[in-house]
């Protein structure tokens, strides 16, 4: 396992191509599911310098806060409610270029304006969502979409 982080510069396509081997890096050899999310928290905010980056998880009727690099979070969020748990319910990458414009977003920090949230699906369930947040307008594309997919799609659960 890697425990050194290398912040690349240049387009974000580059930035993510850098990235993604850094992280399956940080995973090898390691079966702790928390170390592991917080560890991919950490470097995807290290390296893009959103404003939160982190992890909820399916419990019952509910996603519950995992590890996060950022601001204090919402803790429960449900089914079908705001932009993780829309995710959740359709099974699918939501990109929300303003958040204020997202019917019934939930707003956890004031500070966020626009957010991607990524389904972690396994067997074809969703067991949890990666959700980013950024304080700037339409931070998030197609090019975090893809990148972004391949780093829940790659984590050891």
């Amino acid at each position: 396992m890697a425990e050194d982080l290398n912040i690349i510069t240049g387009t974000k396509t580059e930035q993510y191509i850098a990235l993604l081997p850094q992280i399956k890096g940080l995973l090898e050899g390691e079966p702790d599911l928390v170390a592991n999310l917080a560890n991919v928290s950490a470097a995807l905010k290290e390296q893009f310098g959103w404003l939160w980056v982190g992890f909820y998880l399916v419990k019952g009727e509910e996603l519950v806060l995992g590890p996060f690099q950022g601001p204090i979070a919402c803790t429960r969020i449900r089914k079908g409610k705001g932009v993780c748990g829309s995710s959740w319910a359709q099974a699918t990458t939501l990109v929300v270029p303003d958040v204020e414009a997202f019917p019934g977003h939930i707003a956890c920090s004031s500070l966020s304006r626009s957010e991607i949230v990524v389904p972690i699906i396994r067997n074809k369930e969703v067991i949890g969502v990666l959700d980013v947040d950024s304080e700037a307008l339409g931070q998030f594309d197609e090019v975090d979409q893809f990148y972004l997919e391949q780093v829940v799609a790659f984590l050891p659960i």
